[in-house]
């Protein structure tokens, strides 16, 4: 039985993912440097100043976080003025470029009616949205 998985169907979306996965980590990358010079050059003020942080390093999280007034979840991106958190947008980019990829060949299954791949896909962003919402953290 064939599929048509290995024809010209399968290589839509294979290339399609493939080109948003390069466009998507490359410019997560460049934002990911962009965010560390700004970070490094001292090209925006950090939250946390850089000369206070070999004291900070060393304490546990709960009280580096205390001490620091640093916000937890998704509090960060309204502080991306500042540059320690323009740092952790390219990051967050990066870790969102998989979502981006599927987001867009779902369309060319649902094209082909392909029903199965579908659902995964969608699963997929399901499970990478809920992992990214926080809704699943465990308070210590």
């Amino acid at each position: 039985m064939h599929d048509g998985r290995d024809g010209p169907e399968a290589r839509a979306e294979q290339m399609r993912y493939a080109r948003l996965l390069d466009l998507t980590s490359k410019v997560g990358f460049a934002a990911l440097v962009g965010g560390f010079a700004a970070y490094a050059l001292g090209w925006l003020d950090a939250y946390v100043p850089v000369a206070d942080l070999p004291q900070l390093w060393v304490l546990p999280l709960a009280d580096y976080l205390a001490r620091t007034q640093t916000p937890t979840g998704w509090a960060w991106l309204a502080h991306l003025h500042r540059a320690d958190f323009a740092a952790l947008l390219g990051i967050a980019m990066l870790a969102g470029c998989s979502l981006v990829c599927l987001l867009a060949i779902v369309p060319l299954y649902a094209r082909r009616r392909d029903h199965t791949y579908v659902a995964i896909c969608l699963l997929q962003v399901l499970v990478l949205l809920l992992a990214a919402s926080g809704i699943l953290a465990i308070d210590r």
